[in-house]
């Protein structure tokens, strides 16, 4: 495993270590070992929380996945209460800190399953989230498998005082999805994916994740998959568009810090949130 540190470079040496904020990006590859994927998502928060991290996210799918799709992904979904979520809760639990991971959810539709996201800690579910757009593109057509979730109140939770929005792989490329986490209080976007490998996929994944952090003057924090089925580089972007933790195509961990202070300060020199003359409402 590779374990990869990231740093914030702070114009204000003596800022307050109350506004800081450890988190981490665990890439990995889940499989169809179940048991192997726990195994895979205990070890690597025991890197994380050794190394100060609060908040520890984890990719799209961490619960199973089988690559390409097949009828095994309707037989090992479960509910958001099942034992996936519950064993999440135990290690969260276990290192005191919060976990964001994809599972493969049981939907009400005995053909498809749902792509959800949850965020756990101790006392249980923090936020849940439905994949709202399905990677029908580049010759994948996920809706063969799964249902969109609902369009409604956007997803948050907060730690340490930084409030964090949930979205997933896909939702990147619309960026009314983080305009809305934002406009609902979010400082910081999640992005768990398993962002397909493919011609400019790793040029569209690292611009992607920039941009949201630019045009939202917030930080980001997107976990992958790793090569081969992956294109890996899941990192921590800060306000200001910049890579200030991350991983190459391999396993690994990646930790940063996250600042309040200069989340405020981006967003006093760059006001787009304050000055923009459109708002996000959902289409019909």
């Amino acid at each position: 495993m590779q374990v990869r540190p990231g740093r914030v470079v702070r114009e204000d040496e003596g800022m307050s270590a109350a506004s800081l904020v450890t988190v981490a990006v665990c890439q990995f590859a889940p499989t169809a070992d179940r048991e192997d994927n726990l195994l895979r998502i205990a070890e690597q928060t025991r890197t994380a929380a050794a190394r100060g991290a609060r908040l520890i996210v984890f990719p799209e799918y961490a619960s199973y996945f089988v690559a390409p799709f097949d009828v095994t992904l309707r037989e090992n979904a479960e509910e958001l209460d099942g034992p996936f979520v519950q064993s999440l809760r135990a290690i969260a639990y276990e290192h005191d800190v919060t976990i964001v991971a994809g599972l493969v959810e049981r939907g009400g539709d005995a053909a498809l399953v749902r792509n959800a996201l949850v965020a756990v800690d101790a006392t249980g579910i923090r936020a849940r989230y439905r994949k709202q757009h399905l990677y029908d593109a580049f010759g994948a057509r996920e809706s063969e498998w799964l249902s969109a979730g609902d369009i409604g109140a956007p997803e948050t939770f907060e730690v340490g005082g930084i409030r964090f929005g949930l979205m997933t792989c896909y939702d990147l490329r619309f960026p009314e999805v983080g305009r809305t986490l934002v406009d609902a209080g979010a400082d910081a976007l999640i992005v768990p994916a398993e962002w397909v490998r493919g011609p400019l996929k790793e040029h569209h994944w690292v611009t992607l994740l920039e941009a949201r952090a630019i045009e939202n003057t917030a930080y980001v924090i997107a976990a992958d998959h790793p090569a081969p089925v992956g294109v890996g580089h899941s990192a921590v972007i800060d306000p200001q568009g910049v890579r200030i933790a991350g991983i190459g195509s391999e396993e690994g961990v990646a930790i940063a810090e996250l600042d309040a202070e200069l989340i405020a300060r981006t967003r006093e020199i760059n006001p787009v949130l304050r000055v923009r003359r459109y708002r996000v409402v959902p289409a019909e």
